[in-house]
């Protein structure tokens, strides 16, 4: 039993030496290199204001999240990171994230989660890649998932009358 057991060891190393190659690119991988744009579609602004900030991390934490936009509420803006809550779907308590903008990504961190190593920005190769696209009040919502499918959601998001 003992020589069939190093038989297979030994038969394992020899097989994984022989088909050495570089690991194939991950779903995220190509999802974060293949952004296509053409003259027809309005892109990601380089810089967003304020206000288009609070626009577009409301619609991309409601397209997230499975809310409606206007159940997020922006809490207020620090530094290009913008701080939300909306309330839980299942104990009606508060949840709250941060997120910030990345040229066309939206990136945001859960909050008062009971094990601190998951509140973390969302940005890690197994996290979904979140795009977003702005077309007037309309803000378009793409999330890559790490096995490649993609989720889209198009959101009106009206300008805010005042910053809260």
């Amino acid at each position: 039993m003992m020589r069939l057991s190093s038989a297979i060891v030994i038969g394992a190393f020899a097989l994984a030496a022989c088909g050495e190659r570089e690991a194939a690119p991950r779903p995220v991988e190509i999802a974060a290199t293949e952004v296509k744009t053409s003259d027809a579609v309005k892109t990601a602004p380089e810089v967003l204001t304020p206000a288009d900030l609070r626009r577009v991390c409301r619609a991309g934490l409601a397209a997230i999240h499975g809310q409606p936009p206007m159940a997020i509420d922006v809490d207020g803006v620090e530094g290009g990171v913008v701080h939300a809550s909306w309330r839980a779907p299942v104990d009606g308590g508060r949840m709250r994230a941060d997120c910030r903008v990345e040229k066309d990504l939206i990136v945001w961190k859960p909050l008062d989660l009971p094990d601190e190593s998951l509140v973390r920005w969302m940005n890690q190769s197994d996290d979904p890649v979140i795009r977003y696209v702005m077309d007037g009040q309309a803000i378009t919502i793409t999330q890559t998932l790490p096995d490649g499918t993609t989720e889209q959601a198009e959101l009106a998001v009206p300008a805010e009358e005042e910053a809260r």
